[in-house]
């Protein structure tokens, strides 16, 4: 009853209803921690695309010359340096390029 405080209704304060909503709520964020991983994958590669483009390449082609030059960056610090150090990502796509 302690992990479903706060609930709304019968979710409260009824032990079967009380006992599936938090079932149920082990089970999306089991669920969704997956998810949250997935999303912040594709969040990066969208401001990577979108800062790769300006200096008119695309991601696929970026990321594939990326590789050629051993040049190991996460796409979680490519994208944080696209959105906040554009000086910084445009020197790394010059020197892909």
């Amino acid at each position: 009853m302690k992990q479903t405080k706060g609930q709304f209704g019968r979710r409260k304060n009824v032990w079967t209803v009380a006992k599936n909503a938090y079932e149920k709520g082990l089970t999306y964020a089991y669920r969704d921690r997956k998810n949250k991983k997935r999303n912040f994958r594709a969040l990066w590669i969208q401001r990577i695309n979108a800062g790769v483009r300006e200096h008119g390449m695309s991601y696929s082609v970026f990321m594939g010359k990326l590789h050629e030059k051993n040049i190991s960056l996460s796409r979680k610090v490519l994208a944080d340096l696209a959105m906040n150090n554009p000086e910084a990502f445009k020197a790394i796509v010059d020197k892909v390029k």
